[in-house]
């Protein structure tokens, strides 16, 4: 890859999303309240208010969880659960992270926040160690494809620093990792509570050379989590402006979800496989040479060809699969179960088709990775399903791309999304 390509990807990728996920008073709140504290990303009223609530409540210190009091209030009144999001930003990046309920009725709700993050941090509690629940969470990290994973050992202080405690976690952890075909596993011991190792290392765990959270979550490198091999741009909207200036435009617009196009570059129209030339790149600012993912641009060609919204334009040396049939795991959001004879909707990309649902071959145990066969498949629930559509869809395995392996199902009648998938 070329210096200048790395220079423009690193523009468009400074924001690095990644959500937190963890047990129970794993200290989730309290990490994250921490890091947005100790990062000076929090105001002085903010600080105030919590300060005076810690105080009604006889606390000698701060409580920093209760910056995401907002998620915990749902918690108590019984209403919907979702993400809580918190945005912040250093000299060096800019970040949202995505606070996600640890329960295993909200499966669905992490797989939401985990579709789009580059990185996970998932909490241990020191003095509990690897739970049921951590297995869960890992398991859901794999199957959405987050690329980057911080094991947050957290609450060494209850465990006195314990550097025999964080490594028989650690190891314990990587081989169930390692058994889901995950290697990128930074393991980190930390204090939420206290403040070691999220922003400052503090001084209690000097056995540790590690980087502090703060500066993974800087530095980690996310340029390489988008394609750049497999041009892929999904046509959003044909353009054609009603002006005298440009009555003759017919410009293809979109954006680029993997690899690059420069004019000049000869394209392939899916799923009808006609080819021409690209005459322009146009953007908002002026026209380009070269264009990368994820800009948004439009394209114009050499040939009138009869292209619309859904159509997508590839390269001919890095074609993808163009089929109505496919199998994928399935992520069930919906109160109402699957029922296999109805007729739904898949969005994938910019297409929309009528799908049915051909078989439902198990449904994963999260909590165990058991597969269960003949299964019904109510809201919460991951299933390895077989799909076909009426129209074909020009998709990508999900692991090699997830902007063209990824789906959602909806529902006809409602409109609602009932599911999301990845292409397997």
């Amino acid at each position: 890859m070329t210096f200048q390509v790395l220079k423009i990807m690193s523009n468009t990728t400074q924001l690095l999303r990644f959500i937190t996920a963890g047990s129970v008073d794993d200290g989730k709140s309290t990490l994250i309240g921490r890091l947005l504290h100790d990062s000076k990303s929090i105001f002085e009223d903010q600080l105030s208010a919590i300060s005076k609530t810690s105080e009604k409540r006889g606390m000698a210190a701060v409580d920093l969880s209760l910056l995401t009091d907002g998620l915990q209030a749902e918690r108590e009144q019984g209403i919907t659960i979702d993400v809580a999001y918190r945005y912040f930003a250093t000299p060096k990046r800019k970040f949202i992270i995505g606070d996600t309920p640890g329960h295993e009725q909200y499966t669905r709700n992490m797989v939401t926040a985990a579709s789009t993050a580059n990185l996970v941090v998932i909490l241990i509690d020191a003095r509990k160690g690897v739970l049921v629940q951590t297995r869960r969470h890992t398991y859901l990290a794999s199957l959405v494809g987050i690329p980057h994973i911080v094991l947050a050992v957290n609450k060494m202080d209850m465990v006195d620093y314990s550097e025999a405690r964080f490594n028989e976690i650690c190891t314990e952890y990587l081989a169930f990792a390692a058994q889901l075909g995950l290697h990128n596993v930074t393991c980190l011991p930390l204090s939420a509570l206290v403040g070691d190792m999220l922003v400052d290392r503090g001084d209690n765990l000097n056995w540790y050379q590690g980087a502090t959270l703060m500066e993974l979550l800087e530095n980690v490198e996310i340029d390489h989590d988008v394609n750049t091999t497999d041009f892929r741009y999904p046509v959003q909207w044909v353009c054609r402006p009603q002006t005298e200036e440009y009555h003759d435009f017919r410009g293809f617009m979109g954006r680029i979800e993997a690899g690059e196009v420069s004019v000049g570059d000869e394209i392939t129209v899916l799923p009808s496989g006609r080819t021409s030339k690209v005459k322009e790149i146009v953007t908002y600012d002026g026209n380009l040479q070269t264009a990368y993912a994820p800009q948004s641009i439009a394209i114009t060609l050499t040939d009138e060809i009869d292209i619309s919204r859904g159509d997508m334009f590839v390269k001919a040396d890095y074609l993808p699969t163009v089929a109505k049939e496919f199998e994928a795991m399935l992520c069930w959001l919906s109160e109402t179960p699957l029922d296999k004879n109805r007729k739904y909707l898949v969005k994938h990309t910019t297409r929309t088709a009528k799908c049915l649902f051909s078989s439902i071959d198990y449904r994963v145990d999260v909590n165990t990775l058991e597969q269960h066969a003949n299964p019904t498949v109510n809201m919460n629930d991951i299933a390895h399903v077989a799909m076909k559509v009426q129209q074909p869809l020009a998709f990508d395995h999900y692991k090699r791309n997830r902007a063209t392996g990824c789906f959602i199902v909806i529902d006809e009648a409602t409109n609602n999304t009932v599911a999301a998938g990845m292409i397997v």
